[in-house]
């Protein structure tokens, strides 16, 4: 039955309203189902269904309205692009038949497919080709669907296929907006692990931020890090972070090959478990028990050296990305690197400590060893002059004290130089004034104190102390090197800085070679500064003497 122009028109203006609400949600899976809905409506038809392709032209999604989930459901199984439906995806044209069953390209329906009569099908399409169809059934005033049904979903394709296409073009948006956030997610921890990595050489501020940084990256509940003992046989739990910390630490040692910690050590590969309940493999049923549900070991490398072993462990059932697992084992890479560097400066220091009690053991042995070797054969002369010349030999004692005085203030220096005073519980300033007075007392040089405008309180313990040792350096130092006869110790503050500054009027060196001429002691004191967020600055003039300056930031609570 042919429309009238009014029911024509009024059905035009329908379509076009319909179709303004099609843009309204750019969800693929919800705008699939309006155009089924609105074809379903503008149609008269009891079932509709829509069709999108993909880029190879076979059928990607089928979307059906006019039977219930439940109904679907029971269907033996989705459409695959035979019969009416494949004839459809191959035409360039609308397909109308009266009753489905005569067509020629007719294959049936699948067993619990409803029956269906009438049909009316229409391609979708852009200016690349068909993207999808439109798939119309049992007309319900009808015995079929008439050439004014064909006409309005032809028009109504139309609006489909820009629609389809927006809304592709929007979820291609969104998911490259998606991978962006993450590779900046990604490049902001690679960013903060380099950061971590290179700006220090201790080696539990490098494990514990590293696993910090990983844990928050994967979301994680639980991780931990074993790193490879000297024998090469080992690996020992050195850090664990989150939860269930027992159950992680009822086996804390592993050899190569055993475990999950001790095959990826031994491979240097990653190791994944999504399912510990039931894996035969997994050595720590605590963790289990703990609700963990997975794990994850990467390795620690060092170029082809493995020097330890991260894992993370989830409760979670969602599968890790295998994003996610190439970011780790660069993260592991990075951080095996800066692991091996820690232990190398450690061996360095254990080194340069061996090498600076050498070299005060010559100092003894060529120096004060020498002078009371002097002073001993001073008293055997005035020994032989008491009885001929009293006068001469009461001048040799004297002069012997004064040796045996200043061997006694060398060997006190050495002491303080060798082992260093603690900063103690009486506070930051008395813990100065003590280091002041036994400098005093050691050297019988003069020492001013130029107190600070507050009382400090605000100095961190680490911060405290790193002034202190700094301090107390720079008064060996002063007595040792420098041989100063006064020394002046300033503090003060400003909004963000606390400052110290130690001036000696000594004899002074050459800074470029500070390393040959004062040992270790200068590298010391500027590994402290940097390590509570400070600087120093030594400068000094040959038969000048010698400024130590230093500040540490106010206000940091560690």
């Amino acid at each position: 039955m042919l429309l009238t122009r009014e029911q024509l028109q009024e059905r035009l203006f329908a379509l076009h309203r319909a179709s303004l609400e099609l843009v309204k949600d750019v969800s693929l899976e919800t705008l699939l189902e309006r155009i089924a809905a609105t074809a379903c409506e503008q149609a008269g038809a009891r079932y509709a269904a829509l069709g999108v392709l993909d880029e190879s032209g076979k059928l990607e999604k089928f979307i059906a309205v006019g039977m219930s989930r439940d109904e679907i459901k029971r269907i033996a199984h989705p459409p695959v692009g035979v019969g009416l439906i494949g004839e459809l995806m191959d035409a360039d044209i609308p397909l109308r038949v009266p009753l489905i069953q005569d067509h020629p390209k007719s294959s049936g329906f699948p067993a619990h497919h409803p029956h269906m009569t009438s049909f009316l099908g229409v391609p979708i399409r852009n200016s690349e080709g068909q993207i999808g169809q439109i798939y119309l059934t049992d007309k319900l005033d009808a015995d079929e669907f008439s050439s004014d049904d064909e006409m309005i979903i032809q028009m109504l394709a139309t609006y489909a296929s820009a629609a389809i296409g927006n809304a592709r073009v929007i979820n291609q948006m969104k998911e490259r907006d998606a991978a962006l956030t993450r590779r900046n997610v990604e490049m902001n921890l690679l960013n903060d692990i380099a950061s971590t990595l290179t700006s220090s050489l201790d080696l539990n501020e490098i494990l514990n931020k590293a696993l910090r940084l990983v844990m928050n990256y994967m979301g994680v509940e639980a991780g931990e890090i074993f790193l490879l003992e000297e024998d090469k046989a080992t690996l020992r739990m050195m850090l664990h972070r989150g939860q269930a910390a027992e159950a992680f630490w009822t086996r804390n040692v592993f050899h190569l090959g055993e475990g999950y910690p001790g095959i990826v050590a031994k491979t240097g590969r990653p190791f994944l478990s999504d399912d510990l309940e039931n894996d035969e493999n997994f050595l720590r049923r605590a963790i289990i028990e703990a609700g963990f549900r997975q794990i994850l070991c990467i390795p620690l490398l060092s170029g082809d050296n493995v020097m330890g072993v991260m894992s993370v462990a989830s409760r979670s059932k969602v599968p890790f990305e295998e994003r996610s697992l190439q970011m780790l084992a660069a993260v592991g890479a990075w951080a095996g690197l800066a692991i091996e560097n820690a232990h190398l400066h450690t061996n360095a220091r254990r080194l340069a400590v061996l090498e600076e009690r050498n070299r005060i053991g010559m100092d003894l042995h060529d120096g004060i060893i020498q002078s009371i070797y002097g002073v001993g054969l001073g008293l055997e002369g005035a020994k032989h002059l008491v009885d001929e010349d009293i006068e001469a030999a009461k001048g040799k004692i004297d002069h012997a004290i004064g040796g045996l005085n200043q061997a006694i203030r060398d060997l006190r220096a050495y002491i303080l130089d060798l082992r260093p005073r603690q900063l103690g519980n009486d506070g930051f300033i008395n813990g100065i004034k003590r280091l002041i007075a036994e400098y005093r007392a050691n050297t019988f040089s003069e020492v001013n104190f130029t107190m600070p405008d507050s009382d400090l309180k605000e100095l961190t313990q680490s911060q405290a102390l790193a002034l202190f040792h700094i301090c107390q350096e720079a008064l060996a130092n002063a007595a040792k090197h420098s041989k100063a006869k006064t020394v002046q110790i300033s503090f003060w503050t400003t909004d963000d800085r606390v400052l110290m500054e130690i001036h000696d009027d000594g004899k002074g060196f050459d800074t470029r070679k500070m390393s040959a001429s004062i040992g270790h002691g200068l590298a010391n004191m500027q590994t402290r500064a940097h390590a509570s967020g400070g600087d120093i600055d030594i400068s000094s003039v040959i038969g000048e003497g010698t400024t130590v300056l230093v500040w540490v930031p106010r206000g940091i609570k560690q």
